[in-house]
């Protein structure tokens, strides 16, 4: 019978090889704004959240400061902590608050779905288990892709550079054609991003994204609230 780490570990395998693939992107792009290779390498040790690096590496290349930072960040990965919530109902007795907050880092989209489909209550060694792949893999891909930016010709790793933006284009797409609150939600971003980077152009590039993404939220709210038995 396989031990809960072991089982953590297999289940979270396709996680880690999807993880690998996609911050290739993120390692070229890193690269691209000017950082270095290690400090590429060290956010994806510290972080992983595709989507909130992706950000910060563009509030870093236009000089942003620490609150674009702070905020920005806030926004994108506030979505983590209502995960982390939801994980909480399921964990068993043997979790103390060192184990949670390790716990915590590890909580992504792909995780979360993955844990929550558990019958059984989480234990830390499954939760280890199951976010070791996914940290090995996000890891060594922007390892990789960090070293290929840095090597390759500029036309190629321009190419490369838009894997992660493929990536996000892949996840908003197929929820948007199904729900028109989505799509509403994501023309509106469309919309006040393209506003402020042609008309409101004394707006920093870290502060759009903040003001993109918490406009569209609101307004689609307004619009289209959530009925209770939605939830």
């Amino acid at each position: 019978m396989r031990s809960p780490y072991t089982k953590g570990l297999i289940d979270g395998i396709a996680i880690g090889l999807g993880y690998l693939s996609v911050s290739f992107g993120f390692g070229v792009m890193a690269v691209k704004a000017g950082l270095s290779i290690l400090a590429t390498v060290g956010i994806s040790l510290t972080n992983l959240t595709s989507a909130g690096q992706a950000a910060g590496v563009t509030v870093i290349a236009a000089g942003g400061t620490l609150i674009e930072m702070l905020l920005t960040q806030l926004v994108i990965n506030l979505r983590y902590s209502l995960m982390g919530f939801t994980l909480s109902q399921k964990l068993d007795n043997t979790f103390n608050t060192p184990r949670r907050m390790l716990v915590s880092f590890g909580i992504t989209d792909e995780i979360f779905a993955v844990a929550c489909a558990q019958k059984e209550r989480l234990t830390a060694k499954y939760m280890y288990g199951l976010i070791t792949m996914p940290v090995i893999g996000w890891s060594l891909g922007t390892l990789l892709g960090a070293a290929a930016g840095a090597v390759l010709p500029s036309y190629i790793s321009d190419v490369l550079g838009i894997l992660l933006y493929g990536m996000f284009i892949a996840i908003v797409v197929p929820p948007a054609k199904k729900n028109r609150h989505i799509l509403f939600a994501v023309i509106l971003s469309i919309g006040f991003s393209l506003l402020i980077k042609y008309v409101f152009t004394f707006i920093s590039s870290g502060f759009a994204v903040i003001i993109s993404a918490v406009a569209a939220s609101v307004i689609t709210a307004l619009f289209f609230p959530v009925k209770e038995d939605e939830v």
